[in-house]
């Protein structure tokens, strides 16, 4: 099951989302030259991911920002940016572009903070931006639960395309991070950044969300980004009364 649209417009040109996509894939060619080489790479992980032991002993105290703009390969990078540009548009244009980096930033170090906790003796690096991206789609969750995202399936032999609401789509993602996070695994996922990130992303949204009316927010959106073509509406009394010559 793989996201890969929304049917959610927006108003605004996103250009702080297409500017962390330029960024997160510039950051990785700078050093993808050095993936065939395991001495330099360890290297460049001491330097730059996130260990949580070493962290919490005052070491490298800036990787939780940095982490979150490495990736360990194309498909991981790929990922990561599709899922950013499926969702970031819309929480961009409903919170302009500087409030969404800085929520973008902070839900990403919550992510990183909900790794630490959660294996604080781990000598493992941790890179990747899907924390932040996860705090993206909880947000996204709060805003728009109705709004229908486009699902990849491929069942063996073929696939199919089917659109379903995000709270479906978004609440299956949690609930496998969740799940995987209470499994013992030897994935190398960081699953507990996944959901630290995503909560973080709904509890940095209440008081936006608040602020729209809430429940009443629902009502008037369906779950849905307002109406692009409303914010423009004019009302008989707004629109000027026009002079005509004699």
């Amino acid at each position: 099951m793989l996201p890969i649209r929304d049917h959610n417009p927006s108003i605004r040109t996103p250009y702080v989302t297409y500017t962390l996509i330029a960024l997160n894939v510039l950051i990785f060619l700078s050093y993808w030259h050095k993936q065939g080489n395991v001495n330099e790479m360890n290297e460049f992980y001491v330097r730059w991911a996130l260990v949580p032991r070493w962290f919490l002993e005052g070491y490298n105290v800036y990787t939780p920002l940095t982490a979150m703009f490495l990736h360990g390969g194309i498909m991981h990078l790929l990922g990561n940016m599709l899922f950013l540009f499926i969702f970031g548009d819309n929480m961009e244009d409903q919170l302009g572009h500087g409030k969404f980096l800085g929520f973008y930033l902070g839900g990403g170090l919550a992510a990183s903070l909900g790794h630490i906790l959660s294996d604080q003796n781990s000598v493992v690096p941790m890179i990747g931006a899907s924390g932040a991206i996860a705090a993206v789609m909880g947000g996204y969750l709060l805003l728009f639960p109705r709004a229908k995202v486009d699902v990849f399936f491929f069942f063996i032999v073929f696939f199919r395309i089917i659109p379903l609401p995000a709270w479906i789509v978004l609440g299956i993602w949690f609930g496998l991070q969740l799940m995987n996070g209470l499994t013992p695994t030897t994935t190398g996922v960081a699953y507990w950044a996944h959901s630290g990130g995503f909560l973080a992303g709904v509890i940095l949204m209440l008081p936006f969300w608040l602020r729209k009316g809430g429940p009443k927010y629902w009502e008037n959106t369906h779950g849905h980004a307002p109406n692009p073509e409303a914010r423009y509406q004019l009302s008989p009394s707004s629109i000027p009364r026009v002079r005509r010559r004699k």
